[in-house]
């Protein structure tokens, strides 16, 4: 049987051999695109999948569902679900090289499938370790808000305004998917497991690479403006990108203090008043 300090003696190895899957995952990308500076967006998709990962690996090492946002998990799903709803079939969000023919969606359907299979190990198998006490962020009012701001504002890439706001909405429901899992660790003493933390700063890394690329080809980038000469949906897209990354303001300081404190396998510890 192993004991508690050959769990934590195991997490090394695991977080340096899915950060080395990821480089090898990130390469063959990068040459199935040909080094097309739009595979990109795809990079983006392979670390948002390696942020679900990463919280497979902490259940794997744990045993237990604890310190895990199912509403976070729940606002992952459904955004991943609104963006394949556009992207397996029509063209307008896709990268342009090699990667957005069959690559960008299955990255996108491991994602999938990796958040359902978290939330069932999370609502079903471990329930009496889910914290669901301290998980009561408002998930529905803040979808329902994204996807009608998300109707208003959505971009026209696919021409089908269906589709286009699914895509949109999709966008805004992930900008907002970190809320509960900060909320959730600081109902709970404003601790987070090291893989959970690594889990945020994955998602935050894949925001900031699309958002990217969304700054580069903002030209092409149409819609049916609301105000004559002035692309609503462009600056919509890129602020979404942008408000993900400032609702991590102060996690990322207690985060990188974590990692230079204890190494990859440090807990971040940043109180309950950190995001008040």
């Amino acid at each position: 049987m192993n004991s508690e300090g050959d769990k934590k003696g195991a997490q090394p190895s695991k977080v340096m051999g899915a950060y080395l899957a990821l480089l090898g995952m990130a390469a063959i990308v990068f040459e199935v695109a040909a080094g097309e500076f739009s595979s990109i967006l795809t990079m983006a998709a392979l670390l948002q999948t390696f942020a679900f990962v990463l919280l497979v690996l902490q259940i794997a090492s744990t045993g237990h569902a604890g310190g895990i946002s199912a509403g976070a998990l729940s606002m992952d799903a459904l955004a991943l679900v609104c963006r394949l709803s556009s992207t397996i079939w029509l063209n307008g969000y896709l990268p342009v090289d090699s990667s957005g023919d069959v690559a960008y969606q299955l990255i996108d359907l491991c994602s999938l499938a990796l958040v359902l299979w978290l939330l069932r190990w999370i609502l079903v198998v471990q329930r009496s370790t889910y914290q669901a006490e301290a998980d009561t962020f408002p998930v529905v009012p803040t979808t329902i808000c994204a996807v009608v701001v998300a109707a208003l504002l959505h971009a026209d890439m696919n021409n089908r305004p269906f589709f286009d706001t699914m895509w949109m909405a999709g966008l805004f429901i992930s900008a907002v998917a970190v809320l509960p899992q900060l909320w959730l660790s600081c109902r709970t003493g404003g601790r987070m497991e090291a893989l959970t933390s690594h889990y945020i700063a994955a998602m935050a890394l894949s925001r900031a690479v699309s958002g990217s690329f969304i700054w580069y080809a903002r030209g092409d980038i149409v819609c049916k403006p609301w105000v004559e000469g002035f692309n609503h949906s462009v600056w919509a897209i890129l602020c979404a990108h942008v408000l993900h990354l400032l609702l991590l303001g102060d996690f990322t300081y207690y985060y990188v203090r974590s990692l230079s404190r204890g190494g990859l396998t440090s807990s971040v510890d940043f109180g309950a008043e950190a995001f008040v």
